[in-house]
């Protein structure tokens, strides 16, 4: 019999955290909280218990100096190196290790010269006291061959790194960088004796995992590419990890949220690499400049392969009739990771069986939460039941926000670079105040539909979007990071006629555009029956030729250049006939359905096994220099029209429905895609969330390509 063992290590608090360079590493929000959380889903999906579970933490309350844990919890660089040495000792071969860190990461002066040359430098995990020149880093070739002495030992090991390797200065934002505030490499003097091996050992441990030559560079940043163990990293060594209040009140890492998201309710037989292309398409939804890494052994099942995963079920403990919507109140809480927000669909009492996926009664969200327990509320009645207490909630799929928080940042010498700032002319103050006008003037007439895509947010409350003014003197809209986004054609100059009118308008289309994108149904069993691959490129296709596809340079992060053709595969796996549509999100923010096979219909039927290899010949618009093109697949088993999702270009006015042949929706897919596609002004009022209908009769899988002007 094997066991399951987990590293946990989250550091909120850095103190001190000035650098001899005067960078630093700021005290971060959300890292303890990923941990507690990644317990309590190791606790409830397979009641680990609290001794198989070794974890360092240093929570930052109330700013008070000191973390709130005892020193022996701290996740100092001793303490980090001793947990790793005691779960080595008491693991035996084929038990499981999962471990998971969330904090800082850093460069610092490489002491490993010999490999790295002298200017080289060492990719770290940043204790808590790494403001003190007398502590270390836990540094890459400390942490290979931590983790190889482990798989030497016959472990079956995941690593998950919720961090990066360096930070950079950004606009004030709604999110923060796990890194070092500036582009910068520690050279303070620091201890150089290791308390995990020699400096020989060390390096000997390296080489041989980079095939024996003295290539010093990790492919993942920390750890080599090596095929013994699973990495999970959230970005590349060049880009930003993010934290963000992604339920609107608490921060958590990009990754860990994405992740335990995905793992709520995932099918019984989930490979690593099926995990990483759904969460690397939520990231990237919101943070473009994140792009998660998945390194290894990407096709064992998640979490190793010797037990039978379960669907995360809580159970109905009563039922208030009286209230209107009906309320139930489950025996899940905050100590099982639950939140409100969060939907749970509810079965008849008698189903025992929960992986019956159309058996459900209702949908209900939760809007109360306790320590222990949930009340939830019915927001959906799927079939005729009643709910009994007993019965049994499995959680579904994050609900598609609808409705996105909008911020006016004006840009100052101390959220913005001196060259970056808006010429002095512009009165920032009158322009923004425009914007807020123009927010007021479009959502009053269109309050009264239920309607309302955009708001405004208050300084406490989160932003999707920032809305500020450049260095051009043009309104611009930036991810929570700062960072503007890309191809927002024409520019709307200040002081131009309805130009804040414009941008609210222009706000609405995002929108859209990225509740599409973010749609999924993911785990239903359709999921592991679709397979959906970009399988290479040419550079002069012709489709009376037979293709013959060259390999992308980088496989997880594809890019062409425009004229070049890529090729789409999808395969349907099940037993049963499915109805394919293919959208493409483009660069310039339309939506549109692809003609896959040359009939114009609403869908395609795949049969069983069916295979098509799909050539798409990339290009951008006039005067873009880049952009990604996204392909998103639905299947489903019943007809569905997924027209109600197409968009327009940018600068082009978003048609009604009415004037684009689309009649009534006809089932609860088609609700839902309906209500996510939505005119400016709908007929009908709708709630702020969609949630993925659990009918589980879809699913949808995407991929994305960066396009590049020759």
């Amino acid at each position: 019999m094997s066991y399951l063992y987990a590293l946990l290590i989250g550091i909120d608090c850095y103190l001190p955290n000035k650098l001899f360079n005067g960078a630093s590493y700021k005290s971060l929000k959300g890292c303890v909280r990923d941990i507690n959380h990644v317990e309590a889903f190791l606790k409830r999906q397979f009641n680990l218990p609290s001794e198989q579970i070794y974890k360092l933490t240093a929570s930052n309350v109330d700013d008070s100096p000191m973390p709130s844990e005892p020193p022996s919890m701290w996740p100092t660089y001793e303490n980090i190196v001793k947990k790793f040495k005691e779960l080595t000792e008491i693991a035996q071969p084929k038990d499981q290790v999962y471990i998971h860190y969330s904090g800082h990461g850093g460069r610092a002066a490489t002491i490993y010269s010999e490999l790295k040359q002298e200017k080289g430098f060492d990719e770290t995990l940043v204790p808590l006291d790494i403001g003190k020149p007398t502590s270390r880093y836990l540094r890459d070739l400390e942490l290979a061959a931590l983790v190889q002495k482990m798989v030497d030992k016959e472990l079956v090991v995941t690593v998950v790194l919720d961090s990066c390797h360096s930070g950079g200065a950004t606009r004030a934002g709604d999110s923060d960088i796990r890194g070092a505030d500036a582009n910068t490499v520690d050279t303070t003097q620091r201890p150089t004796e290791s308390l995990v091996a020699s400096a020989s050992e060390l390096v000997k441990t390296w080489q041989n995992l980079t095939g024996g030559t003295r290539n010093a560079a990790a492919v993942g940043g920390m750890l080599p590419d090596v095929k013994d163990y699973v990495l999970l990293a959230a970005c590349r060594p060049s880009e930003y990890a993010y934290e963000y209040a992604f339920n609107g009140k608490e921060r958590n890492g990009a990754l860990t949220y994405w992740l335990l998201d995905s793992l709520q309710n995932r099918s019984l037989d989930l490979t690593y690499k099926e995990l990483y292309s759904r969460i690397n398409a939520k990231i990237q939804s919101q943070f473009q400049q994140q792009t998660p890494m998945l390194l290894g052994e990407d096709n064992r099942l998640v979490l190793g392969t010797s037990y039978e995963s379960q669907q995360y079920a809580v159970t109905v403990m009563q039922v208030d009739e009286a209230s209107n919507p009906i309320r139930v109140k489950l025996n899940a809480g905050i100590a099982q990771g639950v939140e409100e927000g969060f939907v749970f669909a509810i079965y008849p009492r008698q189903i025992k069986d929960i992986t019956q996926e159309d058996k459900h009664l209702t949908i209900a969200e939760v809007t109360e939460i306790g320590v222990t327990d949930a009340w939830a509320e019915v927001i959906k009645t799927v079939r005729a039941g009643e709910i009994e207490p007993g019965a049994s909630a499995v959680m579904l799929s994050a609900p598609v926000d609808l409705i996105r928080g909008i911020r006016l940042i004006e840009c100052t010498p101390e959220n913005t670079k001196l060259e970056d700032l808006p010429p002095k002319e512009i009165n920032q103050q009158a322009a923004l105040q425009a914007v807020a006008i123009a927010f007021g003037t479009a959502l009053r007439a269109i309050a009264a539909s239920g309607n309302g895509w955009v708001k405004l947010v208050a300084d406490q409350e989160v932003a999707d979007y920032q809305i500020s003014i450049n260095k051009l003197g043009e309104y611009e809209i930036c991810e929570p990071t700062g960072k503007p986004l890309p191809n927002l054609r024409p520019p709307l100059k200040v002081g131009e006629t309805h130009a804040a009118t414009k941008l609210v308008k222009r706000l609405v289309h995002l929108t859209k555009y990225k509740a599409t994108e973010e749609l999924d149904n993911f785990g239903t069993t359709l999921t592991k029956k679709l397979v959906v691959e970009l399988v290479g490129k040419q550079a002069n296709y012709r489709r009376n030729r037979q293709p013959s596809p060259q390999p992308f340079d980088d496989k997880s992060n594809p890019s062409v250049q425009a004229g070049e053709t890529v090729f789409l595969r999808i395969r349907n796996e099940s037993s049963q006939v499915l109805n394919v549509v293919v959208l493409a999100l483009s660069s310039d923010w339309s939506i549109s359905q692809l003609n896959i096979l040359g009939d114009n219909a609403n869908f395609v039927p795949f049969d069983p096994g069916q295979e098509e290899c799909i050539p798409l010949k990339m290009s951008l618009p006039e005067g873009y220099q880049e952009g990604t093109d996204i392909f998103k697949v639905f299947v489903t088993v019943e007809q569905a029209n997924f027209r109600w999702l197409e968009l327009p270009s940018l600068d082009q006015p978003i048609p009604p429905s009415s004037t684009r042949g689309l009649k009534a929706p006809r089932n609860q897919l088609e609700e839902l895609l309906a209500t996510v596609g939505a005119d400016d002004e709908p007929s009908t009022s709708r709630n702020v969330q969609v949630v993925a209908d659990p009918n589980r009769g879809w699913t949808t899988k995407q991929v994305a390509v960066k396009v590049i002007a020759n």
